[in-house]
């Protein structure tokens, strides 16, 4: 058992360290106080090849493993979670769910374009009467001749204001003897006639980030945009999920390590009666508290990361990373807060913004109720994991 990181290792993590410095950070607190997004970044995250740092070099990716991934969400997210979320929308649940499903023909079609940034891409689950009861949706998408007409809305979807493309996931036939069993999956690009989007405004956190609605009014969808067959579109999304979950988890390790760096330098510079207040056995509880989430998330989304790479299911993993890496980093933030007093109650400091953050991750990709259900059933028998008709190439790539 290795744990050392190679060489490419550093230099990702380094890179993604610098592109949050560079690219993320400048200008961050007047856009996220104003609600504004800045779809530039998503230009520049294409450039620099992070979006396609786990994607094989024959489809125009980084050719990295997925530990590599990993370590390039944390590094994102300790900047802010914003540029975390597009790794874990266009990478996680896009890319790598198409590397998984889609036929040769559709992964030459559409991996070039996202791993190089030239499009971006979404996905869409969630609905408005349907988040943690994914089984139920109610969008549409009816056969007729060589298209699906498609209806429906999506919520909740992050880069919904300026994804290209979507991977959407709607009822082909509701007389299916499971709902699961009658759900399909498809690319539906933003230029399909019937297509539309609207931002969602007001959120607590992830506010320099595009967050909206989709709506599908009679969407002719070409048929050769089914992904993975008729009737596996719920398998792909939870295949997808835990991609998503991946990198969730390894962001919320960055969360950590950010509300560490600013509460150390706070605390010894803050002076309360001539002695700077990291001398107070209180703080270093508190400072000691957000190292252990960190070391203990890091193993954990590290280990994932290493199942991905052997090509390994890994549901019942990456749900114990996510549940408890976003726990640690809401912990780690409210710490952070507690640490700065009154300034960490005002954006002049970035815990508090850390501190909205965390708790949106909480709830997406699976809320922290979902997995200690899942947890438990594990260990109680009641869930088990069979093989998945397609598995997700493992590294190194052919």
């Amino acid at each position: 058992m290795d744990f050392a990181l190679t060489q490419e290792h550093e230099m990702i993590r380094e890179a993604a360290r610098k592109f949050g410095e560079q690219e993320i950070l400048p200008g961050l607190a007047e856009r996220d106080r104003a609600h504004e997004s800045d779809p530039a970044v998503l230009k520049k995250m294409g450039e620099s090849g992070l979006l396609g740092v786990c994607i094989p070099e024959k489809y125009e990716g980084m050719g990295a493993d997925y530990i590599s991934l990993g370590l390039a969400c944390e590094e994102l997210e300790r900047a802010d979670s914003t540029a975390r979320v597009v790794m874990s929308v266009h990478v996680g649940l896009q890319s790598m769910t198409l590397m998984q499903w889609a036929t040769e023909e559709q992964k030459q079609r559409w991996l070039p374009d996202l791993a190089s940034g030239r499009r971006i891409g979404g996905f869409g689950l969630t609905e408005p009467n349907a988040g943690s009861d994914a089984a139920h949706i109610s969008t549409r998408a009816e056969k007729s001749g060589d298209h699906y007409i498609l209806n429906g809305e999506k919520t909740w979807i992050s880069l919904a204001d300026y994804a290209d493309q979507f991977l959407v996931v709607a009822v082909t036939d509701p007389t299916a003897s499971t709902p699961t069993k009658g759900m399909s999956a498809f690319i539906v690009d933003r230029t399909t006639p019937g297509f539309s989007s609207r931002p969602l405004k007001g959120k607590l956190g992830v506010r320099a980030g595009n967050t909206g609605q989709i709506f599908f009014e009679n969407c002719p969808i070409p048929a050769e945009n089914l992904v993975g067959g008729e009737g596996n579109g719920f398998k792909i999304a939870m295949s997808a999920l835990d991609h998503g979950r991946y990198t969730v988890a390894a962001g919320a390790v960055g969360i950590i390590t950010a509300c560490l760096d600013a509460s150390v330098r706070y605390a010894n510079d803050r002076k309360v009666g001539g002695e700077a207040i990291g001398r107070k056995q209180l703080v270093q509880q508190m400072i000691a508290s957000m190292v252990q989430g960190r070391e203990i998330g890091r193993l954990l989304y590290q280990k994932v990361g290493w199942m991905k790479n052997q090509g390994l299911r890994h549901t019942r993993e990456v749900s114990l990373a996510k549940w408890n890496n976003c726990a640690a980093a809401f912990d780690a933030a409210n710490k952070a807060v507690e640490i700065h007093g009154a300034y960490g109650f005002s954006d002049e400091f970035p815990v508090e913004r850390h501190f909205r953050n965390s708790r949106g991750a909480m709830i997406y990709e699976g809320t922290h109720e979902i997995h200690t259900l899942m947890q438990a059933e594990y260990e109680l028998g009641y869930r088990t994991d069979r093989p998945l008709d397609h598995s997700l190439p493992a590294w190194p790539f052919e």
